[in-house]
């Protein structure tokens, strides 16, 4: 091989190499109709990946989650090694999380029952047997793989997340009934408990923005995909609406509450009832943040749990996501106070000691991690809030990387169920 051919061979690789990551010019041209994330932010975040080293880099981190989801799934709710009760395979069970047994199981007596509560201490036993641990699974990596196909147009990304979802959600052999009638079940007590909602509203919504994401033009994700999958939302939003424990969620005075009413916001957006999310929205200022935020910002109700930092942070989640909803209705949440000064900027600036690292956190915790708040502080920093804007600097990047430049929308970020 003559030394130009060698070193157009070279140049060739170089910039087969270099371009890796670069969007093709017809994979994703245009802004999702996100729920969540803003779409018009993503298009033009995708148009910056060629001039911004530090977007390359978040690239990098993302493109590496998703490519281990290459090989992993599809998953299914009937794989469970036994149904829920009621027997119907397709209905999806998890077990409470911090109920534990009291006896030795025996053959009587096989879950070891009563079951008894430890606030904040995880049951191993709920990590199997049940489609927990498989619905988070199905969450993050369609999040993961059609991002990393609207930022790079590599096909497989888009064509393994269609696959998870019509897997999980629409294929009739395998797919999920939209309801959550047993969700979070105690053993020899309740078959399911409206708390078990959370399972779904603590990330669901980042499935609605995947599908919106799909929606632009993946390969592999078809007009019948879609028209299914918004009536399996619908199904699942009426569901939410009428069902006693979709009622009883609505009621929660804490974390969950405010979960309730991001998932209703988010689903009734991305379904066309635009008039439902706005008025979700709007109702969170006097019926979520009056009630659960304190003047000095503090969240009583979490404080109280034996998980106190990881709580404050988690129902923060669930207001700057509900915040990212309101933008695409009309509705500034940002800017409210409540009659005591109560706002989420107070809210995330009561953390900013602990977050950025420069004062201990004073309240129980039984695992301290300080960048399960990093995601809330990019919130209120986007938002406008000039502490949490200087905070930025001083976080701590979440295992993974620092994602927000390429989703800018909280996620949970420590590893503990709701």
């Amino acid at each position: 091989m003559s030394g130009s051919t060698r070193a157009a061979v070279l140049l060739a690789a170089v910039l087969a190499f270099g371009t890796a990551l670069v969007p093709s010019a017809h994979a994703a041209p245009k802004a999702p109709r996100t729920a969540v994330l803003d779409g018009t932010r993503l298009q033009r975040t995708r148009a910056r990946l060629d001039h911004d080293p530090r977007l390359r880099r978040a690239l990098e981190d993302l493109t590496t989650r998703a490519d281990t989801w290459l090989d992993q799934g599809p998953w299914t709710v009937v794989d469970k090694p036994r149904p829920a009760p009621g027997g119907d395979i397709h209905e999806y069970l998890s077990q409470a999380p911090y109920w534990w047994p009291t006896t030795t199981p025996t053959a009587g007596n096989p879950w070891g029952c009563p079951y008894v509560q430890r606030d904040g201490q995880r049951n191993p036993e709920v990590d199997s047997g049940t489609d927990r641990q498989d619905a988070e699974k199905v969450f993050d990596s369609t999040y993961d793989l059609s991002l990393a196909w609207y930022y790079t147009g590599k096909r497989a990304y888009a064509e393994k997340a269609g696959q998870i979802l019509r897997t999980w959600f629409l294929a009739p052999a395998t797919r999920m009934n939209p309801d959550l009638n047993h969700a979070q079940f105690i053993p020899c007590k309740y078959d399911g408990r409206s708390i078990g909602i959370i399972d779904f509203s603590q990330s669901y919504t980042s499935v609605l923005d995947a599908q919106a994401i799909l929606a632009t033009g993946a390969p592999g994700w078809s007009a019948e995909d879609r028209t299914a999958m918004g009536k399996w939302n619908a199904d699942f939003l009426n569901w939410l609406r009428t069902s006693d424990f979709g009622k009883e969620e609505g009621a929660a005075a804490n974390n969950h509450g405010t979960f309730y009413d991001m998932q209703l916001a988010a689903l009734a957006y991305a379904t066309g009832d635009t008039a439902l999310a706005r008025r979700t929205v709007l109702d969170a200022r006097a019926e979520r943040i009056d009630p659960q935020i304190a003047a000095d910002g503090s969240q009583p109700q979490e404080l109280a749990r034996t998980r106190s930092w990881h709580y404050s942070a988690f129902d923060l989640v669930a207001y700057t996501r509900l915040a990212a909803i309101g933008r695409h209705v009309g509705v500034n949440l940002w800017s409210y106070q409540g009659p005591d000064g109560q706002s989420l900027f107070k809210a995330v600036g009561y953390l900013l000691p602990a977050a950025t690292g420069a004062a201990a956190w004073s309240h129980p915790e039984l695992e301290f991690h300080r960048y399960a708040a990093t995601d809330v502080v990019h919130a209120a920093a986007d938002a406008g809030d000039a502490a949490a804007e200087a905070a930025v600097t001083k976080l701590e990047a979440p295992p993974g990387g620092d994602l927000w430049a390429l989703r800018p929308a909280a996620e949970q970020l420590d590893s503990i169920a709701g």
